[in-house]
């Protein structure tokens, strides 16, 4: 079923103190405020030079017959829907995470140009998957991925919570649906999940520049099969209900593994990721 986001108005207040909207908190005043911020004032926020910008969705710009891909990468405009919460946290990930965004764009209009639009390429599903609900998973504890990799959720966010806790392992989302599900209060979350290996504090703060030469390069999310599946709802304080052991044993969110599945190994932040 298609996810309908609640009106402005409706929006209960907790949900921006919990995470993952906390950590968007530097932009409170456009969404926690009574009145929807304007395209001018989005694009008030890009940095002085930028080469996109965003652009009121009108019937006028569709008609330049692009694909929504092609037309940022060929003018830099970025159709964005007015009074919109999905377009509003798209919106945000391009402030946020302008090198990521770039670069998946780059990678789209070159699957496009090569594939034509009535065409998905495997590539474009995996980047797709990551623009819409990815997350970005710093790991100093890779024993923590034998818990993951046997989907064994009881022990990766009940045994382990420590880990959690302490920054053995921290997650950051990327994916602007999933932060428009995120305003529901309760809702399971499920991110699509790219795994970094950091030694140090310093290597997890480079994890988004990592991530977007990967992509930039081609040696990232060139299939789907890459991202793993990440409950978000069992990290502590993502959900009320998950500081009782029950919640880990019998929540929807966590699925078992399914047959054949395996993970590939997580990125390290200690080496190339050339091509």
């Amino acid at each position: 079923m298609r996810y309908v986001a609640p009106a402005r108005e409706a929006v209960d207040p907790v949900v921006f103190d919990r995470p993952p909207l906390a950590a968007w908190s530097d932009y409170d005043a456009l969404l926690r405020g009574s009145r929807w911020p304007e395209v001018a004032m989005l694009n008030s926020l890009l940095p002085a030079g930028s080469r996109e910008r965003f652009a009121a969705q009108t019937r006028e710009l569709l008609d330049d017959g692009l694909h929504y891909e092609e037309r940022i990468h060929a003018r830099g405009d970025i159709a964005t829907r007015e009074a919109n919460w999905h377009d509003l946290f798209n919106a945000l990930a391009w402030l946020r995470y302008p090198a990521i965004k770039r670069a998946l764009n780059a990678q789209q209009a070159a699957e496009i140009a090569h594939m034509g639009t009535r065409e998905r390429s495997r590539p474009q599903c995996a980047m797709t998957h990551f623009d819409e609900a990815g997350v970005l998973v710093a790991m100093r504890d890779p024993a923590l991925l034998a818990l993951w990799d046997a989907h064994d959720w009881h022990g990766l966010f009940w045994r382990r919570r420590d880990a959690w806790l302490d920054g053995s392992i921290r997650v950051e989302v990327f994916g602007h649906a999933l932060l428009e599900h995120a305003l529901t209060a309760g809702k399971l979350l499920v991110g699509k999940a790219l795994v970094f290996v950091c030694a140090t504090e310093a290597e997890a703060a480079m994890v988004p520049s990592r991530c977007a030469d990967g992509v930039a390069g081609g040696v990232l999310l060139r299939d789907p099969l890459e991202l793993r599946p990440l409950p978000l709802s069992g990290v502590p304080g993502w959900h009320p209900d998950n500081g009782d052991e029950a919640f880990h044993r019998t929540t929807a969110c966590y699925q078992p593994l399914r047959e054949g599945r395996r993970y590939p190994p997580p990125v390290s932040c200690g080496t190339s990721l050339a091509s």
